[in-house]
């Protein structure tokens, strides 16, 4: 018992600490996404860019009430308790219902439940097919109600996460999220893999690399995300003591990968932009203007424009004194 007691804590204490490595990335990633949506002058995409300004401001607020929340539960398991009779093992097993474990819980289910629903919506923008997203749609509403009934079973007095019916609650929610998951990384990949040989010969194997590249597909399928769910359910299932370190990187990016897709969006390299420049009557949304003084460049990022309203199709704004010959194509941005 004390055996795995130890190797328990051990995971715990490593799962705390890849939380507070990938905050500090989250952190990165949400300040690059609010910069870059402030720095945004085209009042035609005010409305899109503020609605992932919120949703960043959601999802970063609820994986800082997780991390805190984990924190002060080892705060107070290892030194504030450290005399605690029957040791760390004990303490966990007492208080893993503690009020603030409980907001952790909750707040991480809230974090799957807005993180879910972004990707159902990139699934959704990958495909423009309602029946495609009958499925997804389903299981989404499905781990919601499941998701529910495990923050009231978890917040129970003495019950477990990692043990009894909190367990079992818990892996039937991680089951059906995970499947979600699954579900719409797989129809997102496939869609970016099947619309890159589409379109490669249009606009050559460099320029569709940058959209359905190996990073590319990663970030918007959100891979990661799914692959450390996996790993989650399966060593719960198999009542590893390492379930918990799993747990800790899963919730973390249920938060960093939605936040990645989020900063490709604003950036102009998302997979819709990718659609947009693939379609003979629009471009790439990224404007580049060159200013006169000192040649620094001013990233403006807007929605993609009809050759219709502009004779050049690769759009640059330039200020007097600029020469045209400064022109840079769309998607060149880095």
């Amino acid at each position: 018992m004390s055996d795995e007691n130890t190797t328990f804590q051990t995971f715990f204490y490593l799962g705390n600490t890849a939380n507070a490595v990938l905050y500090g990335v989250e952190l990165v990633f949400f300040v690059a996404t609010v910069t870059l949506v402030e720095r945004n002058k085209d009042e035609r995409n005010q409305r899109s860019f503020r609605i992932f300004f919120y949703f960043s401001m959601g999802v970063f607020a609820m994986i800082t009430i997780y991390v805190t929340v984990q924190a002060t539960f080892g705060l107070e398991m290892w030194i504030e308790n450290a005399d605690y009779p029957g040791g760390s093992g004990a303490y966990f097993a007492d208080h893993a219902a503690v009020w603030y474990q409980t907001l952790g819980t909750t707040a991480s289910v809230v974090l799957n439940i807005m993180s879910d629903g972004f990707l159902l919506y990139r699934c959704y923008i990958a495909w423009s097919d309602w029946r495609v997203m009958l499925l997804p749609s389903f299981l989404y509403i499905s781990s919601v109600c499941i998701g529910i009934g495990t923050s009231v079973i978890t917040g129970l007095p003495n019950a477990n996460f990692f043990s009894g019916l909190s367990k079992y609650t818990a892996l039937t929610y991680s089951c059906s999220v995970i499947a979600l998951n699954v579900t719409v990384s797989a129809l997102i990949c496939l869609r970016l893999l099947l619309h890159a040989r589409s379109i490669r010969g249009a606009l050559g194997s460099r320029v569709a690399s940058k959209y359905t590249g190996t990073v590319a597909l990663l970030v918007e399928s959100a891979l990661p995300y799914t692959l450390f769910g996996v790993a989650f359910v399966v060593t719960l299932g198999m009542e590893h003591p390492s379930s918990i370190l799993f747990l800790s990187i899963y919730v973390m990016f249920t938060c960093i990968s939605p936040q990645m897709i989020v900063l490709r969006v604003v950036m102009g390299r998302s997979f819709s932009e990718f659609e947009e420049a693939a379609t003979p009557d629009a471009w790439p949304n990224v404007n580049i203007t060159i200013l006169p003084d000192d040649g620094a460049r001013d990233i403006e990022i807007g929605l993609p424009a009809t050759r219709d309203s502009q004779k050049d199709p690769f759009r640059q704004s330039t200020s007097s004194g600029s020469s045209p010959s400064t022109a840079r194509q769309p998607w060149d941005f880095q």
